[in-house]
């Protein structure tokens, strides 16, 4: 039988085989070995890892390093299936509890990753007839749940309460409306006007789902999100969502909300009813994490004490971080080429980081993406600094 081959597959919109052909292609970079504040990477030796998602440094923390290995003595490294039918453990139901108890809900969910969980949730609360309304810069996951949902999709310019109002006001004919937003922007390291949003969502009836991938552990003064961070009642969002694979060195996503909410989700939403469970090993890591940001909040001053020290210093070269007010700091460069450039230069002075192009970010707006975290030393810091403000100045960023 002949088979077809006339399916074309489509070009990346990155120019990739340009970056390899010019030796400044940084990703997929494989790590061999993790060690405080630093990588080693294969065929490139030990670097400053300046692209963590573990802003508490919780990566090879002991204690959840045997929680891990405790539930694999217990239960294997797999489950029987998906939750609904044999798949859930006495430990998945303990994670559920806790994440509740951390975020002030009557009840949670987890999934197996973040994005299968703002995919499912949305998708699973709004269909044709309803309405969401977005900020522009949300997550690609928040999108994909939005347009799978079949909802009216709105969208307001970043952190503008005007604009969402008017939105607010133009969803009014919809059934039901929701709101849902990043708590801290993953690119641009800024952090949403929760009390405005909070208040519209009040004042028109809207229902407001809060993202928190990137704020569990960060904002806050003991970690516990964005209503901690703002002093706002922990009934101020909706439906609560975060990540277990960043600050929480696991994989998997939750939401937490009332009972009603969650118990729904565990039956409608699809990447819940029909994904494998989170296996034993990663549930208990993420139980025993949720513990370790209470029991030592050295983890969070050290962290706000890093990324303060190294914006100030980056501020006073006179580098363009945008609005950054958290770990995630991106240096402006202009265009790809610039980003690509600087990241190679700083690449080869022993720096784990990467460049960040259109379309990823707005066109004209490519950067360099610094994350600092609590497990950076001193002298690493400042080691950074001076790599990236001369390498900076050979660009012409500076």
């Amino acid at each position: 039988m002949a088979i077809n081959k006339s399916f074309k597959i489509p070009k990346p919109r990155w120019p990739l085989e340009w970056l390899k052909s010019h030796d400044e292609y940084y990703y997929l970079e494989p790590i061999k070995e993790l060690r405080n504040g630093r990588v080693v990477v294969d065929g490139r030796g030990e670097m400053i890892m300046l692209s963590s998602y573990s802003y508490l440094g919780l990566l090879g923390h002991p204690k959840i390093e045997q929680a891990a290995k405790s539930a694999i003595d217990e239960f294997s490294t797999g489950t029987h299936g998906v939750r609904p039918l044999s798949g859930t453990l006495t430990l998945h139901n303990q994670l559920e509890d806790r994440i509740a108890q951390f975020k002030q809900a009557d009840a949670a969910v987890v999934f197996s990753s973040g994005y299968v969980t703002n995919v499912s949730t949305i998708s699973a609360l709004l269909s044709r007839g309803d309405a969401i309304i977005c900020d522009k810069l949300n997550h690609a996951s928040i999108v994909d749940g939005c347009l799978l949902s079949g909802a009216k999709l709105f969208r307001f310019n970043h952190n503008d309460m005007e604009q969402l109002e008017r939105c607010l006001i133009n969803a009014n004919i919809h059934n039901n409306i929701l709101v849902v937003t990043d708590a801290v922007f993953s690119m641009d390291g800024d952090i949403i006007n929760l009390p405005a949003v909070s208040k519209l969502c009040r004042k028109y009836r809207a229902f407001l789902m809060v993202d928190e991938a990137h704020s569990i552990g960060v904002l806050g003064k003991t970690g516990h999100g964005i209503e901690e961070h703002f002093n706002l009642p922990s009934d101020a969002v909706d439906i609560k969502m975060g990540s277990l694979s960043k600050t929480i060195p696991s994989s998997g996503g939750y939401v937490a909300g009332n009972k009603e909410l969650i118990f729904l989700l565990k039956h409608e939403a699809r990447g819940f009813v029909y994904s494998a469970s989170l296996a034993p090993a990663q549930t208990s890591a993420a139980l025993t994490a949720f513990d370790i940001i209470e029991d030592e909040p050295e983890r969070i001053s050290a962290l706000q004490r890093n990324e303060t020290y190294f914006k100030n210093k980056l501020l006073s070269y006179g580098l363009d971080l945008l609005n950054t007010e958290t770990a995630i700091i991106p240096i402006i460069c202009g265009e790809n080429e610039a980003a690509w450039t600087l990241a190679k230069l700083c690449q080869d002075q022993g720096l784990f980081i990467q460049g960040i192009p259109s379309p990823v970010v707005p066109q004209g707006k490519a950067r360099l993406r610094c994350i600092i975290t609590a497990s950076h030393t001193q002298q690493d810091i400042d080691y950074s600094l001076d790599v990236i403000k001369k390498s900076c100045q050979k660009v012409g960023i500076l």
